[in-house]
C-alpha cells in the first residue's frame, strides 16, 4: 500500500499547482476590468495594527485614469521606472547594474518596476525572501501578459502606500496638500513620487533635503522624458 503514495502525493502537488495557476489567472484577470479598493499590504497594514492594540484605519479611494493627474503618473514612472513603456516587467538593466553595484561590495540596490511593484502590493506581502520573489516574478509575468500598461499604471497608483494607513494617489493628494488626485502640480506630484521609496519615514508635505533634492531629479527627469507626452507610449 505504502507505494502509492508517491504517485498520490505527486497528484496532489500538481492539483494544487493547477489551482494556484487557475486562481492567480482569474484574478488577475478580474482586476483588469473592477476597481481595485484594496491589496494584500493594506490586509498586512490592517492585521499588524490589530495585532499591536491599534486600529489603522485605512484611507483609499478608487480613481479612475482620466481623474488621475498626468503630472503624477509621469513622475512616478520618472522616479521609479523610465522603461516602464517598454519592458516587460523586468528592468535588466537596472538589475545588471544593481548586480555589478553588489558585486563590487555595495550594498543590493532595488531595481523593481512598476509592474513588480504593482504584483508585490496587490497580490503579495512586505518582506524579503525567495519564495515571495518567485511568485512576485510569476505575477509580475501575468500582469504584464494580460493586462494594457495603461492599467498596471493605473492599478499602481490607486494601492501604492504613501504614509501610515495612506494608499493611492486620492487619499495621497488629500492627506499631503489638500487636492485631489486630479489637480497635483508637478511640483506636488514630484514630491509623491520622491517618498515612493520610503513612504512611511518621509513627507511630502513637509520634505526633508533629501526629499526635496530627489524631487528636484525627478522634475528634471520628467523634462528629459518629454513631458506629458510621454504617456502616449502607454495609453
Amino acid at each position: 500500500m505504502q507505494t502509492g503514495w508517491p504517485r498520490k502525493l505527486l497528484r496532489y502537488f500538481l492539483i494544487a499547482i493547477a489551482a494556484f495557476v487557475g486562481l492567480s489567472v482569474f484574478f488577475v484577470l478580474v482586476f483588469r476590468f473592477v476597481p481595485v479598493f484594496g491589496s494584500m499590504v493594506m490586509v498586512e497594514r490592517k492585521v499588524g495594527s490589530w495585532l499591536h492594540g491599534d486600529n489603522l484605519e485605512i484611507q483609499q479611494q478608487w480613481t479612475p485614469w482620466a481623474r488621475l493627474s498626468d503630472n503624477a503618473k509621469l513622475a512616478v514612472m520618472a522616479g521609479e521606472d523610465q522603461r516602464f513603456p517598454d519592458h516587460w516587467g523586468f528592468d535588466t538593466d537596472q538589475i545588471r547594474r544593481a548586480l555589478t553595484s553588489w558585486s563590487d561590495g555595495g550594498d543590493l540596490r532595488g531595481a523593481s518596476t512598476i509592474s513588480q511593484q504593482t504584483a508585490r502590493n496587490l497580490f503579495l506581502w512586505t518582506g524579503r525572501s525567495w519564495v515571495r520573489k518567485g511568485l512576485e516574478a510569476w505575477f509580475t509575468l501575468l500582469l504584464e501578459a494580460l493586462w494594457p500598461k495603461q492599467r498596471i499604471l493605473e492599478v499602481y497608483l490607486n494601492i501604492a502606500e504613501w504614509d501610515t494607513g495612506v494608499f493611492g494617489l486620492q487619499a495621497a493628494a488629500e492627506h499631503y496638500f489638500g487636492t485631489s488626485a486630479a489637480n497635483l502640480s508637478v511640483t506636488q506630484a514630484s514630491r509623491l513620487a520622491a517618498i515612493l521609496p520610503n513612504p512611511r519615514g518621509w513627507s511630502a508635505s513637509r520634505p526633508s533635503p533629501y526629499v526635496l533634492q530627489r524631487a528636484a531629479w525627478i522634475q528634471r527627469q520628467m523634462r528629459n522624458l518629454g513631458g506629458t507626452a510621454f504617456l502616449q507610449r502607454i495609453e
